[in-house]
């Protein structure tokens, strides 16, 4: 694994997405021969970064298209690959599921288990890298509280979420053990999985759908100008998450779980208050904190079940990132880097859109 990266030719699935675009570029960066698969080579705008990567490395990236639900589907991007990066999920914002299993479960399990099909099938791959979350580590932040002094381990998996309850985490948690039940029957090719927290940081391709791009322009938007909500986020910036990636693969010792996110947690308010440092102008972003009184009472109205505000509101923990740290050798971007470059990605690209009138849609 820990050979020159020049001339290697790796796989990255999903490779217009928010996480799988950095990753594309930076293996670009290191010399490395990349194969990404697309849902559609026919989408003009979620293609041209890559496009333009491959334009700035000629000879060395090439796209396919391909099914994360049609058996086979990966085959003809895998030939000839050492690693895969296994990052392309299917996401719905909880709003737009509306039955767990069809729209979650299977979608994820299938495009999994199709993805480990392929690397049975091509004898060149050696390790397979799986872009989970810390979604598949905990379901609701209640049951950090459960853990070893209270931090967030990754020698945890979550066992809360249900196809009713958190169907995205859940998805995600039986993907990851599907794969790590298909690891451990075989013995040609290894396995890493990145377990990353809420990914901020600049987006390079424009209208994506990804949770945290969501989140992050309610706040953006104004949703919370009254007053920010007391719920914080374990963050990790893009940029280094698709290091991570890459860590995973060159390093032969690398092996289990890997969570990527900063120790400590980031609320809204704090969120608000770094952006309104650079940007004293914007009234849209919140001043205050607000009282958790108000949103037990208004919440529901919101969208927000009394039981999702019970299990999140208030709550914070710590993050052991040491493995990560250690063993793949990240070091992670301050938080004001990160949520700064988001802030002017996002603004690049609502103006962007304004001028093409452009919508919205994509994956992970």
């Amino acid at each position: 694994m820990s050979e020159n990266p020049a001339g290697r030719t790796v796989l990255v699935t999903g490779g217009s997405g928010f996480v799988a675009a950095h990753l594309v570029r930076q293996l670009l960066e290191r010399g490395y021969r990349v194969r990404a698969t697309v849902r559609s080579t026919a989408n003009a705008a979620k293609l041209d970064p890559l496009r333009a990567m491959r334009d700035a490395h000629p000879g060395r990236l090439d796209l396919f298209e391909a099914d994360l639900l049609a058996d086979g589907s990966f085959d003809e991007a895998m030939k000839g690959c050492s690693v895969v990066f296994h990052v392309a999920s299917p996401f719905l914002m909880p709003e737009k599921i509306k039955d767990g299993r069809r729209d979650m479960l299977e979608p994820a399990l299938h495009g999994t288990r199709n993805v480990l099909a392929g690397i049975d099938r091509t004898e060149t791959v050696e390790r397979l890298v799986l872009t989970s979350t810390v979604g598949a580590v905990f379901g609701d932040y209640v049951d950090v509280l459960q853990m070893d002094d209270r931090i967030l381990s990754e020698k945890y998996f979550n066992t809360t979420s249900t196809v009713e309850n958190n169907p995205y985490h859940h998805a995600k948690t039986v993907a990851e053990r599907a794969a790590w039940d298909a690891a451990a029957a075989q013995d040609r090719w290894s396995m890493v999985s990145v377990n990353p927290g809420l990914i901020l940081g600049p987006s390079l391709t424009p209208a994506s759908d990804s949770g945290s791009l969501f989140l992050l322009d309610e706040l953006f938007k104004g949703y919370f100008f009254y007053g920010a909500p007391d719920f914080s986020f374990t963050t990790a910036d893009v940029r280094d998450v698709a290091a991570a990636h890459i860590a995973a693969a060159e390093r032969p010792e690398a092996h289990g779980r890997y969570l990527v996110a900063a120790q400590e947690m980031t609320s809204f308010h704090q969120m608000s208050t770094i952006l309104r440092t650079h940007h004293p102008r914007n009234l849209r972003l919140p001043r205050t904190a607000l009282p958790h009184w108000p949103l037990r009472v208004l919440g529901p109205a919101f969208g927000l079940s009394q039981d999702y505000i019970r299990k999140h509101l208030g709550i914070r923990f710590r993050v052991d990132n040491r493995r990560s740290v250690e063993e793949l050798g990240l070091t992670y971007r301050p938080i004001e880097e990160t949520l700064l470059d988001h802030y002017r990605s996002w603004r690049e690209q609502r103006q962007q859109r304004r001028r093409t009138g452009g919508g919205s849609g994509g994956s992970h």
